[in-house]
């Protein structure tokens, strides 16, 4: 599902396989863990985390085929697994960056704007909310996440009421992302070069996660309620 791995004072949390890291219980709970033994474990002050995937896609978002088995009493599970994600990042006491190594859709999207900062792959990939073209409804904490992650108007018209296909360098444009680059490698490379430079102006991870919840405080709210946050 995925690997945790130390490069020097960088971890790399990567989704493993050729598939499309649709998010259902298994995947979701397996990034869950993968965090948690994150921060249990000790690590100097100026680490920080990457996220990425291998194969064509970063995530294609949640798992219809699990939704379509799975009896209705269940279909909460995926969408509070996400939450408490979210939550856990929004924690996380270390710099996070997102190398999004192939297409980002939907729930992927949400994964992708959980982190600090942003790398996309600029000759492969769209950053795409789909959630309009397939007919399906906005939760709660999304609408509240998006808001705050995006907060100019337009561009969030633009990703959920047009469902526009969003390029690298279109994201870069809008403020969705901090840098492209070319390819996987070139990807995860440019990904761990800006983590080394953020890492190494954080000497306090707690009072950095602190700061994180105050910037995204209505996100914080609604994704900390009821528990969501296992970390």
């Amino acid at each position: 599902m995925c690997t945790l791995e130390k490069r020097g004072n960088i971890y790399l949390l990567t989704l493993t396989g050729s598939g499309e890291h649709r998010f259902n219980p298994s995947l979701l709970s397996s990034l869950r863990a993968a965090l948690s033994s994150l921060l249990c474990s000790s690590h100097a002050p100026n680490s920080a985390l990457i996220t990425c995937a291998e194969g064509k896609f970063f995530s294609n978002g949640f798992d219809q085929s699990w939704v379509r088995s799975a009896p209705p009493s269940q279909h909460r599970i995926i969408s509070d697994l996400l939450r408490g994600l979210i939550s856990d990042y929004l924690s996380l006491p270390m710099p996070t960056v997102c190398a999004v190594t192939g297409h980002a859709a939907a729930a992927g999207c949400a994964l992708v704007l959980a982190h600090d900062y942003v790398v996309m792959r600029e000759d492969r990939g769209f950053f795409y909310m789909s959630e309009l073209d397939v007919g399906l409804k906005f939760v709660k904490y999304f609408e509240v996440f998006f808001n705050e992650k995006i907060p100019d108007n337009q561009t969030r018209r633009d990703v959920l009421l047009r469902s526009a296909r969003v390029t690298a360098r279109e994201a870069m444009a809008r403020g969705i992302v901090d840098r492209a680059a070319q390819g996987i490698e070139g990807t995860i490379e440019e990904a761990l070069r800006l983590a080394e430079e953020v890492a190494a102006t954080v000497s306090d991870g707690s009072k950095l996660a602190e700061k994180r919840k105050l910037m995204f405080s209505e996100t914080w709210r609604h994704v900390s309620a009821a528990g969501g946050s296992k970390l």
